[in-house]
């Protein structure tokens, strides 16, 4: 295993590598991880990251502290902070995610736009205390952070829309028990889990993974008649790849594959 390796350090945001995952971290724990400018941009500033390296193959986010992200900074937005990038949207993130798989690790809270944070991620791993919820409603706003949207494709229509107009919050052992979260562990262990997933992931052919996340989630708008015509344009360069040959080569001589991503 190599040692983890610190490629940026911000007040608000760190950011560090290991054995091809980058780890994110909303560090302001005082703040219980809530969201500003700097955030977004940081945050936005990894995906980059993670998008631009061949190095890196997976990312994990998650809150320093017992929570996990409370959504945005009110105080910031008060004083005419927008916690937005202008690319990638609220948090750095909800608007565009990296094309490369990321993980939400869960702790205590996510609310609001931290809900939102997690629901744009490809799989979530949470604490048994961990707690999900919209409560915009109670505040008279809405989730526009995405929560109006994912949930209602991440869980049952009568379970969505209970989170949605009630302001509810769920909690992690109901969550998972609906698919919306892939791992409940004890609590202070969901960055481990998450992790685990990750390098689980990053053994992987790299751009079998892109591809496979890109059809999985641009197959939800595409008639299902025009499926196999679409995917092709993504998968079919996956099947011509060197990576392919490496695979199959790696799997006839009984030994691990080295992918090069190409």
């Amino acid at each position: 295993m190599s040692t983890p390796a610190q490629t940026q350090t911000d007040q608000d945001v760190l950011v560090r590598s290991e054995d091809g995952v980058l780890v994110i971290t909303l560090n302001r724990p005082a703040q219980r991880n809530a969201v500003n400018a700097a955030v977004s941009r940081a945050v936005a500033a990894a995906l980059d990251l993670l998008d631009g390296s061949p190095d890196l193959r997976v990312g994990v986010l998650h809150g320093s502290g017992a929570t996990f992200c409370a959504g945005m900074d009110l105080k910031a937005h008060a004083a005419g902070e927008r916690a937005a990038d202008p690319v990638r949207g609220f948090a750095g993130l909800v608007e565009a995610p990296p094309a490369k798989p990321l993980i939400a690790a869960v702790e205590g809270w996510a609310l609001g736009g931290g809900f939102e944070i997690a629901l744009a991620c490809d799989l979530i791993t949470a604490g048994r205390g961990a707690r999900f919820g919209l409560p915009e409603v109670k505040r008279g706003l809405a989730a526009r952070g995405g929560g109006a949207f994912r949930v209602p494709r991440r869980l049952p229509h009568m379970i969505a829309m209970e989170l949605l107009m009630t302001g509810a919050p769920i909690d992690a052992e109901r969550a998972a028990g609906f698919g919306l979260v892939n791992r409940v562990v004890d609590d202070g262990a969901a960055l481990d889990a998450a992790l685990e997933l990750a390098r689980e992931i990053a053994a992987n052919a790299p751009m079998s993974v892109r591809a496979s996340k890109r059809v999985a989630i641009d197959s939800a708008e595409w008639p299902l008649e025009e499926c196999f015509t679409r995917q092709r344009e993504h998968l079919e360069p996956v099947f011509a790849s060197e990576d392919a040959a490496e695979g199959v080569a790696a799997f006839r001589e009984r030994r691990a594959p080295v992918w090069r991503d190409r």
